[in-house]
């Protein structure tokens, strides 16, 4: 008979819930020593802890937890999705409203890439979000140089493997043809590094543009190159199917309500 979990969620969670650092990161500040709950040093992240709970990092009081948010952001080309880069390229971190909260992104878009990037400030979230059992669909608007004919992407179609790894069916449609090069729409679901790029290669083709225009059922419409917009929270909890606890409509000890109006459009 399996023994019921601890109540409460694991500190290093709580710690990147209230903004102060990834899970990793707190997993490490935990092991160094700066961590403390109701008044005792811990060293170790299995731990589990409640609202109740006093925690304080650095000999500072953990802030409350937002609740989950979700934001649609223009990626341009020219930046990682990176927090930092060890050739000291800009990250789109860089790049980002300084009003903006800690968040993460949710998988990325490699330098040439742009479009659509979902930012979240929850881990939950960013990890359902890429987990590959959703299954979510990613759209994408190609240009690639060559004049292909739609019997060119039957074996992209069909999954193709490439060094060994293998890819999953592609959704490809021929749109047009422009000069040297063609628009083709290609829908994938897994979104492996450069995927469409080398699928485009092993069939002749050298992809020169790329923008993401859907993740799921979240798109890019007229949002602007290098713009932030949130998504509302009652439109996050619907498509993610989060229970009002998730979404933490549920306040704990001291949370203090935030205002939500309509959704911000913001340029750095």
């Amino acid at each position: 008979m399996s023994e019921t979990p601890p109540p409460g969620d694991r500190i290093a969670k709580v710690i990147a819930r209230a903004g102060l650092a990834s899970r990793r990161e707190a997993e490490r500040m935990v092991e160094a020593g700066r961590v403390t709950v109701n008044g005792r040093k811990i060293d170790s992240p299995a731990l589990n802890v409640t609202p109740s709970d006093k925690i304080t990092v650095d000999g500072r009081a953990l802030a409350t937890p937002e609740p989950p948010r979700l934001w649609l952001y223009h990626k341009p080309t020219g930046l990682v999705t990176t927090t930092r880069d060890e050739q000291g390229r800009d990250t789109i971190f860089d790049k980002l409203p300084e009003d903006l909260p800690r968040v993460m992104s949710v998988g990325r878009l490699d330098l040439n890439s742009e479009g659509l990037l979902l930012l979240t400030n929850d881990g939950g979230i960013k990890r359902r979000l890429e987990l590959p059992s959703t299954g979510w669909l990613r759209r994408y608007r190609v240009r690639v140089n060559g004049r292909p004919n739609d019997a060119t992407f039957e074996p992209l179609r069909k999954g193709v493997t490439l060094e060994g790894e293998r890819f999953q069916p592609m959704q490809v449609t021929l749109d047009r043809q422009q000069g040297a090069n063609a628009w083709i729409t290609v829908a994938i679901r897994e979104g492996k590094n450069r995927e469409i790029r080398r699928a485009m290669e092993s069939v002749g083709l050298s992809v020169n543009r790329l923008i993401r225009v859907s993740y799921g059922p979240f798109q890019l419409g007229q949002l602007k190159s290098g713009e932030v917009e949130e998504i509302r929270p009652r439109v996050m909890r619907e498509q993610l199917g989060l229970t009002e606890e998730e979404a933490g409509r549920t306040p704990g000890p001291q949370a203090k309500a935030k205002p939500r109006g309509k959704p911000q459009r913001r340029r750095k």
